[in-house]
């Protein structure tokens, strides 16, 4: 059967085979027949998926206290040798350790009262193999010039996961030790891991439940149907369960990160219920014509079906640029993804198909009243149509415009690793860093780690005291196994996430003999941040060739292969600039709650860049497909360019809605990471579906005609034959 041609309105028209008196030939691609082989055995399929979904969902409700908190540093870098050198030697003294401030106005650190605080904290880690050595207070080391503070160092005797778990597990009985006047805060990177973990996994879940409802609402007011409203979250919720589980069982074989599963759980959403829109709007439409479940089905997936997986190869193309980054926290967030993106793929393509052979006509159940002669075609999106053919240039010129403004901003974009500011000030880690600061100095939450052979612990030594911006260096410690090794702290006199504290470290390791190495938590952020920094170009390029590559091979026509990819990087360098002003320049922030940094965190460009991408290419696809569609049945370009956005508008709109309202719910989250991440995907989604998809992709159909679907014939030759007409 052949899809509805635009002047024809609701009548397919007969092709060429077809007789009078005879039946249309069997045809259809393996998309098509998958999908009759899913609707005519239905109750194999569902047995399959829920063998699946009982299996991994017994893994699922473990997913965040299973993966891990750490990650976040550059393999290979000098600050890792470092933390690794210490740990090895040292005792554990690494950036992984867990410090435990205890304060008391009334009282010193040498007092009776204190010690027995500080004899109870080192208790509490003596029985855990995952502690190495408990150092004590240090005077002129880890005890304030006042005597009032100290510092009890618990060394880090396993994997910076496992310390974080650590933390997890002991930091409440820790803070319990606090009482008569006496104050005690777990700090240092482990214990603000912990911390940072579980104020942003509480932030995505609350929004996460917000947008649920939000997204349900969205969906029965574009589909007119609570049955159809209801079936993409559905099968949204069959995917995120099985990549829980996929996620759990992963991490038994390969430490995967907590963000993994915070990523997987919104991008999965926003992702899932796109693709359910397409097709089930789709396949209302071809019912509607046939009256057989079963055949609207095959077209449905033979057209529509083609759409859904280059779009899904395309976001996991995208998300695959990102495992290039040296760094485990990074690059098990874009597995994370891509499990999730996987999932609901795979549902996408065998359990949503079955569902609607099943259902069949049950599909407009519920309907509303003004959805009852709700038609695929949409008459306003094809009077949108035929108005930017009519007038072009000034919707080409004014949506560049709007783009260009807001993309400008980009150019003075800074990034570095979150600051203290990103945990709650109530969090225990945030309480301890403060108290430090104020009674040892800015900079003495953030200390550089320096170890040296023993041979060079004096010149190492003079050479850090004598390095601008460094406040104060101990005397350099042997190692505790007896190895040629000694161990310096340089005090820097800047907060660690001071723009100078870069500038200092570059100094240390320039001036330092050779063989001195220079670590500490500022420096493994700051050697993740420049690592993030030198990929950057190399992703954005291997994710620019690769999603033009996919667009040529969907669309068979380099030209529009070659805009549509251009187009998608509008609304991306528009979303950075939008976040410039807000989270680097503080417009909005009373409004949005949150104080800024002065920067967007580090893994926003490079992480942020290739789900945006991925999410522009998501709707590129749906349009051009569509487009390619009514091209290939008229060869006008006029029908394919009106009738293209007659037949994708309102379903880019709805899943435009759908995402923006699932994004923008974690704009009100708390701390900062999710509140970037909600703003700044919401802004792209936004900007990209209504000056781009609706306005400008059109257009650009419009300017380059006949030309937009010319393909040479070498190229055709070489390339797949994808047609998206069904029949």
């Amino acid at each position: 059967m052949r899809i509805e041609h635009a002047v024809d309105g609701d009548q397919p028209p007969k092709t060429a085979k077809e007789k009078p008196g005879t039946a249309p030939p069997k045809t259809g691609g393996v998309l098509a027949r998958m999908g009759a082989v899913m609707a005519t055995h239905a109750k194999w399929v569902f047995g399959v998926w829920l063998i699946a979904l009982v299996a991994l969902g017994s893994a699922a409700p473990t997913v965040f206290s299973s993966l891990a908190g750490a990650g976040w540093q550059a393999n290979g870098s000098e600050s890792v040798q470092v933390r690794e050198l210490a740990q090895e030697h040292f005792g554990g003294n690494s950036s992984a350790a867990v410090q435990v401030v205890v304060h008391s106005d009334a009282e010193q650190v040498s007092d009776p009262a204190v010690q027995q605080v500080l004899d109870e904290a080192t208790a509490v880690f003596a029985d855990d193999p995952r502690f190495g050595e408990v150092i004590a207070p240090q005077p002129g080391m880890s005890i304030s010039p006042d005597g009032h503070t100290g510092i009890l160092i618990a060394g880090a005797n396993a994997s910076t996961d496992e310390m974080v778990k650590a933390v997890d597990e002991l930091k409440a009985e820790l803070t319990a030790l606090s009482g008569d006047g006496i104050e005690v805060y777990p700090t240092g990177a482990s214990a603000l891991w912990s911390d940072f973990n579980e104020a942003n996994h509480d932030a995505m879940i609350k929004a996460e439940m917000v947008s649920w409802p939000v997204t349900l609402a969205i969906m029965v007011l574009a589909f007119g149907s609570l049955v159809a409203a209801g079936l993409p979250l559905l099968l949204t919720l069959a995917g995120l369960v099985a990549s829980a589980g996929g996620l759990v069982l992963l991490n038994e074989i390969t430490p995967i990160s907590v963000w993994a599963m915070n990523f997987a759980m919104m991008f999965a959403l926003a992702l899932g219920i796109d693709y359910a829109l397409f097709i089930v709007a789709r396949f209302r439409d071809a019912l509607r014509k046939s009256g057989d479940p079963r055949a609207a089905v095959a077209e449905t997936m033979d057209t529509a079906g083609k759409a859904v997986v280059l779009s899904g190869l395309t976001v996991l193309v995208s998300l695959s640029a990102v495992l290039l980054v040296p760094a485990p926290a990074v690059r098990t967030m874009a597995v994370g993804i891509m499990l999730a993106v996987t999932f609901v793929l795979a549902a996408t393509l065998t359990l949503l198909p079955a569902v609607l052979g099943k259902i069949g006509p049950k599909i407009n159940g519920g309907a509303l009243p003004y959805a009852k002669r709700q038609q695929h075609r949409s008459p306003k999106f094809e009077a949108w149509g035929n108005v930017l053919h009519k007038h072009p240039w000034p919707f080409a010129i004014g949506s560049l415009l709007v783009l260009i403004a807001l993309s400008i901003p980009v150019l003075g974009l800074k990034v570095a690793m979150p600051s203290i500011q990103v945990v709650p000030t109530d969090a225990p880690v945030r309480q301890g860093y403060e108290l430090v600061q104020s009674q040892m100095g800015d900079g003495a939450p953030g200390m550089l780690q320096i170890i040296a052979p023993a041979s060079e612990a004096d010149s190492a030594a003079a050479t850090a005291r004598a390095t601008e911006g460094v406040d104060m260096v101990t005397p350099p410690i042997p190692a505790m196994d007896g190895s040629d090794y000694v161990m310096l702290q340089a005090v820097p006199t800047v907060d660690p996430s001071d723009d100078a504290m870069g500038s200092i470290l570059d100094r240390l390791r320039s001036d330092l003999p050779p063989q001195a190495l220079v670590g500490g938590a500022p420096a493994e952020n700051l050697d993740l941040q420049q690592a993030l920094n030198d990929y950057l170009p190399v992703i954005i390029g291997v994710i620019l060739t690769l999603g033009f590559l996919l667009l040529l091979v969907a669309l068979q026509a380099p030209l529009i292969a070659i805009l549509g990819t251009i187009v998608s990087l509008l609304s991306t360098a528009a979303a950075f600039g939008v976040a410039k002003l807000i989270f680097q320049d503080g417009h909005g922030a009373g409004l949005l709650g949150f104080t800024p940094q002065g920067f967007l965190d580090g893994w926003g460009p490079v992480f942020f860049f290739a789900m945006i991408f991925a999410i522009a290419m998501d709707y590129t696809v749906f349009l051009l497909s569509t487009a390619k569609e009514h091209y290939e049945e008229s060869g006008d370009p006029k029908v394919a360019q009106v009738m293209g956005l007659a037949h994708s508008g309102r379903v880019i709109a709805a899943a435009a809605t759908v995402m923006v309202a699932v994004f923008f719910t974690f704009a009100f989250a708390e701390p900062l990471p999710p509140k970037e991440m909600g703003i700044i995907l919401g802004v792209a989604v936004l900007l990209d579906a209504v000056l781009i998809r609706l306005v400008l992709l059109p257009v650009l159909l419009r300017l380059t005609g006949h030309a937009a679907w010319w393909s040479p014939a070498w190229l055709r030759r070489i390339l797949p034959d994808i047609s998206f007409s069904h029949g």
